[in-house]
């Protein structure tokens, strides 16, 4: 369905508002969609992120402050997240040696498995978008180019 009857606006100012509000509706539209997919899984986006982070340090440790650093969401509260995904078993956290304050977090083997039975679902997670996989790299393509 085309932005203008998504959002009920017929006019935009110029092509480009029109691409940043078709941009910023289908990320929104994105992430509820794929809240629907890991909702069985008692988890969100964010929380997955964090365990894909982890997947590939795995089986090394990694700090709070690196995961926050490769976060898809930059306002993630990354310790509020490892808290609750440490409550459930998913992660371990481990005083660093280096500085006490810190933490080392790896994914569990809870954790390990949980993501194995999430993979079965990655067709699902990649074909959200409905497009092929030219048309997937062209719009990669794009916003990358778009960030500058």
């Amino acid at each position: 369905m085309k932005i203008e009857e998504e959002i009920k606006q017929l006019k935009f100012i110029n092509a480009h508002q029109k691409a940043v509000i078709n941009l910023l509706y289908t990320a929104s539209w994105m992430q509820y969609k794929q809240q629907e997919i890991f909702k069985p899984f008692n988890i969100t986006a964010q929380q997955f992120n964090i365990m894909r982070i982890l997947r590939g340090q795995h089986p090394k440790s990694t700090s709070a402050t690196e995961i926050k650093s490769r976060m898809l969401d930059k306002n993630s509260d990354v310790s509020r997240l490892l808290d609750r995904l440490h409550a459930k078993g998913i992660i371990t956290k481990k005083t660093c040696e280096k500085d006490k304050r810190s933490a080392d977090v790896s994914l569990s083997e809870k954790g390990l498995v949980l993501l194995r039975e999430i993979d079965k679902k990655q067709n699902q997670i990649d074909q959200i978008l409905l497009l092929t996989d030219e048309e997937a790299l062209q719009l990669s393509a794009m916003l990358d180019k778009s960030r500058g």
